[in-house]
């Protein structure tokens, strides 16, 4: 697959890419370079310290076994849990990809890589104990 440079320089990134889930929000660039992934000035496998999270973070690069070897990506994550950060990571690895190498929509459209997860913390509501929990009844 042809890649095109959107960059004059190869310190420049390749392309820009920003994901989001619950409140945790991902700004991924993709440059030029051997496949290093940095996330928040630490190594990828330093940062996600369990296994689920380092492999839905890496999930884009699984599918496209090519980016993982010329691509370094350098990712700002903020926000949210662990596994929400990995998720919003994902994200915005995959509109990335997309950004450098419009061809790969299709791929990882079909693993569900560009889909945003929508879900969010439902509210406490007033009069219950949580969202959906209520306050212990008592009968006497």
């Amino acid at each position: 697959m042809d890649i095109k440079m959107t960059s004059r320089s190869s310190n420049q990134p390749l392309a820009h890419g920003v994901g989001r889930r619950k409140s945790a929000v991902a700004r991924v660039w993709l440059k030029r370079g051997q496949g290093k992934i940095v996330v928040n000035h630490k190594a990828y496998n330093e940062y996600f310290d369990t296994d689920v999270a380092r492999i839905a973070a890496y999930k884009p690069f699984e599918i496209y076994q090519n980016a993982a070897k010329i691509y370094d990506v350098v990712v700002n994550v903020c926000g949210g849990g662990i596994i929400a950060q990995a998720d919003a990571v994902k994200l915005g690895i995959a509109r990335a990809l997309v950004e450098a190498n419009d061809t790969l929509r299709p791929l990882l459209k079909e693993h569900a890589l560009l889909t945003v997860d929508s879900r969010l913390k439902e509210r406490k509501k007033y009069g219950q104990r949580g969202a959906r929990r209520k306050f212990q009844f008592v009968k006497r």
